[in-house]
């Protein structure tokens, strides 16, 4: 097995990852790729597979097989987005490597992907949970109520959990009521509009506790953590699941999931969907549209309303007999 120090593949991934940090991928994007073609030059070289020229097609295929009947320590198979994940990053890079002919043509260009169904949101709260979960944190302490002002903005606003975390004093405009979420996913600023209620307790946790977590007095984040920096996304997320709980409600997800209550509840209030693809900041309109699917209510409505089949005096006659 010819081993180079460094595999040769290896060496243009290197060029290749400079190339995406040149072209302002976000460091999630970068860090991602990187975990992904790692565990696609493992693969290759326990096969001795370290040459450009050894990847045809029917590796790259091979390399999907060995994907599709994986199964990890707890015995699961790799999830379909995950295969679909990983491969499509080895179709990038071989990508890339075609562009500056490197190699003379991408042998991972015409593999045929994974189909992947149109996945739902898994689940959403309704009015009433939502209500029982914003009166869990207690609100005579510190804690609670900078926990119930990110579960009201959360709620109101749909924002991402890692642009919560990131918001800073001069993106909230109380005179305006909106955040500015700025490099969101894809690196784009937009603005969210927040509703009143969310706007009070962001508002209480501003005048009432935020000094008391602040240590360095030049720090702009709003909402600290108690060594006053920006709070780690784990905890964000074990603060909502912890309220899910004590209020009784046992739904997959937890600060996504008012993600997704935010955009249904408005679709199903009449919402134009191109409002809330804004609101969410999809870049593609099709990721807002796995919504209009969630959102029955309204076709229920509807169908009942207009449908002959539904109204009492078109029941069939044997309907009336039993």
């Amino acid at each position: 097995m010819s081993h180079h120090t460094d595999s040769e593949v290896r060496q243009f991934a290197a060029q290749y990852f400079e190339w995406l940090e040149y072209t302002h991928k976000s460091p999630v994007t970068i860090s991602v790729r990187r975990r992904y073609l790692n565990y696609f030059f493992n693969w290759a070289d326990e096969r001795g597979l370290d040459r450009v020229d050894d990847f045809e097609r029917p590796i790259i295929e091979s390399y999907q097989r060995y994907m599709y009947h994986y199964r990890k320590t707890n015995g699961q198979p790799l999830g379909l987005s995950s295969q679909i994940n990983r491969l499509s990053v080895v179709r990038s890079f071989f990508k890339w490597m075609a562009q500056r002919r490197f190699i003379m043509h991408n042998p991972a260009a015409d593999i045929e992907m994974p189909k992947k169904g149109i996945q739902l949101p898994q689940s959403v709260f309704t009015l009433k949970e939502v209500e029982s979960i914003m009166i869990q944190p207690d609100i005579k302490t510190l804690d609670g109520i900078k926990n119930r002002a990110i579960l009201e903005i959360f709620y109101s606003t749909g924002i991402r959990r890692s642009e919560l975390a990131g918001l800073k004093l001069y993106d909230y405009d109380p005179e305006r009521g909106v955040l500015m979420i700025r490099q969101g996913k894809g690196r784009k600023d937009r603005v969210v509009p927040i509703g009143q209620r969310a706007e009070l307790w962001l508002q209480k946790y501003l005048d009432d506790c935020r000094d008391a977590l602040l240590v360095e007095p030049s720090e702009q984040t709003i909402f600290l953590s108690t060594k006053g920096t920006s709070i780690p996304l784990d905890c964000i997320t074990e603060n909502m699941r912890k309220y899910i709980r004590m209020a009784g409600i046992d739904k997959k997800g937890a600060c996504h999931i008012f993600r997704h209550t935010a955009a249904t509840l408005m679709l199903e209030n009449g919402a134009d969907i191109r409002y809330i693809q804004q609101m969410l900041g999809h870049s593609d309109i099709s990721t807002t549209e796995i919504y209009t699917r969630v959102s029955i209510k309204q076709l229920k409505n509807v169908h009942n309303l207009t449908h002959p089949s539904s109204s009492k005096e078109h029941q069939s006659d044997d309907s009336q007999k039993s």
